[in-house]
């Protein structure tokens, strides 16, 4: 099994992040107009329901499953019965779960008057769990991964525009939507054998499993608190239309988040065998450059985000989510706070096997996130939830820079803060101007505008001989 460099792992999923951002920006708009805020709010809905049960079933195998097989990558017989192990507590789990979701679905007026969509919605659990895609990322298989998750996209594009039509099909939007789970799940069952064994073993040991997963479990839990459940009480409290207005800026702030995190997502496996096998000095340099990459890369997002937030909505989803503008501004401080949280958290406390503070931290936040929702959101409605969510995340990060007080220089002691400053103000200033000086229609003047700013930005980074930025062009001319 072939295990590639960082920077090849970081280049296709980046290149799977680039995929993840069109095909949302193309597909979001005709989806949200066809469905309207109505219909797009009841998927959204289904949607967070579907995942409370997909966590109950999964039992914290999503990061534990990449940290194990990380671990014992280089065995292939551990590495087999590792996963036959952990396979077989989650498929036990599986059996529990739907039958606890199908007696909701039968029996709880809310979600039987959507029967049909909460059907569909539900096979989403199955192939969460049956995939392994955690196996595929703890052997770091990301060409893989990248080259299956774009084939399964692009039919997914072509199956929205030939089947979405009218307000109707929002249940045929939902079963497009979980395709490429169930795509991805069948390959991955079927690419199986080229990656472990398959057979029987003598004797499993389950039991040593069940506590780190536990442990992960109430950590996803606890996360979904502030993120699924939110939505959940926004459906109950204020209707499907407060749900489609937030799920519009939260799409839109996702896919700002997803290309901060691109470089984490690689990250917990390597970080895990470079902990397993000593490798401190390696371990500190990757925190230490992936730290320079997210502040670099993530305070141009939230600045902008923030500006040109009313421009970015009536584009992407059109005039009748005006309601998401306000909520995006909100959501946009999260994309530099998740930045760092997904380095501390996942990149760190996991591999380290510090992952009970990664626990205490969101536990923390998703009380903090009830209360502030019950309070907010009759008053705020979309609002409400974005302010709640973004100051969950906030106190994620805060107890997570205390409990790894000790990495504060590797962290944040190479950034240069002046030079950031600098660069942001000036690329703010003249994308405004350009912006209010601009003619065209509203399409042109953002995508200039959006343009100009980024262009401003790196140019005043590389014109101040950002230390990052010069590593990044060396190596690119190396290459």
């Amino acid at each position: 099994m072939r295990i590639r460099t960082l920077k090849f792992n970081f280049a296709m999923n980046m290149l799977l992040t680039v995929s993840n951002f069109l095909f949302p920006l193309i597909t979001f708009p005709y989806v949200s107009r066809v469905l309207s805020p109505v219909g797009t709010g009841k998927v959204a809905f289904a949607y967070s329901i579907v995942s409370y049960f997909t966590i109950l079933a999964a039992f914290g195998v999503t990061n534990y499953g990449i940290r194990a097989c990380a671990q014992v990558r280089d065995d292939k017989e551990k590495l087999s019965k590792t996963v036959q192990e952990i396979l077989a507590i989650n498929i036990f789990l599986m059996v529990i779960v739907y039958a606890l979701y199908l007696t909701g679905v039968y029996f709880v007026p809310e979600l039987n008057v959507e029967k049909e969509l909460f059907l569909i919605s539900g096979v989403n659990i199955l192939f969460t769990i049956v995939g392994v895609e955690w196996l595929y990322k703890g052997v770091e298989q990301y060409f893989y991964i990248t080259i299956r998750s774009i084939i399964f996209k692009l039919i997914a594009f072509f199956l929205i525009f030939t089947f979405i039509k009218s307000p109707e099909d929002y249940s045929i939007y939902a079963f497009i939507i979980i395709f490429a789970t169930v795509g991805s799940g069948v390959v991955n069952l079927y690419n199986l054998k080229n990656i472990i064994h398959i057979k029987r073993y003598a004797k499993y040991d389950l039991k040593k499993h069940i506590k780190p997963m536990a442990i992960f479990f109430i950590i996803t839990i606890a996360v979904a608190f502030y993120v699924h459940v939110s939505v959940a009480l926004l459906g109950f409290m204020q209707g499907n239309e407060e749900v489609g207005y937030y799920s519009a800026a939260y799409r839109i702030k996702d896919v700002m988040v997803s290309i901060i995190t691109s470089l984490g997502a690689v990250l917990l496996s390597r970080l895990s065998y470079y902990v397993e096998n000593n490798m401190q000095d390696k371990f500190n340099d990757v925190i230490e450059k992936s730290m320079q990459f997210i502040f670099i890369m993530s305070l141009p997002l939230v600045v902008f985000c923030i500006l040109f937030a009313k421009s970015a909505v009536l584009i992407l989803v059109g005039s009748a989510y005006e309601g998401s503008v306000v909520p995006l501004q909100v959501l946009s401080v999260i994309i530099f706070i998740v930045g760092i949280s997904n380095l501390t958290g996942i990149q760190m406390l996991i591999p380290l096997k510090q992952e009970k503070y990664l626990c205490y931290s969101v536990v923390w936040a998703a009380i903090i996130n009830m209360a502030l929702n019950i309070v907010l959101i009759p008053r705020l409605g979309a609002v409400g939830t974005a302010i709640s969510v973004a100051i969950a995340e906030l106190s994620i990060l805060l107890i997570q820079i205390y409990v790894l007080r000790k990495f504060s220089y590797i962290l944040f002691g190479k950034i240069n803060y002046i030079k950031l400053i600098i660069s942001l103000g000036l690329a703010s200033i003249f994308s405004i101007c350009l912006n209010n000086y601009l003619q065209y229609s509203e399409v042109i003047v953002f995508l200039i505008s959006a343009s100009m700013f980024f262009i401003c930005y790196f140019l005043m980074l590389l014109i101040m001989k950002e230390m990052f930025i010069l590593s990044v062009l060396n190596q690119i001319k190396k290459s």
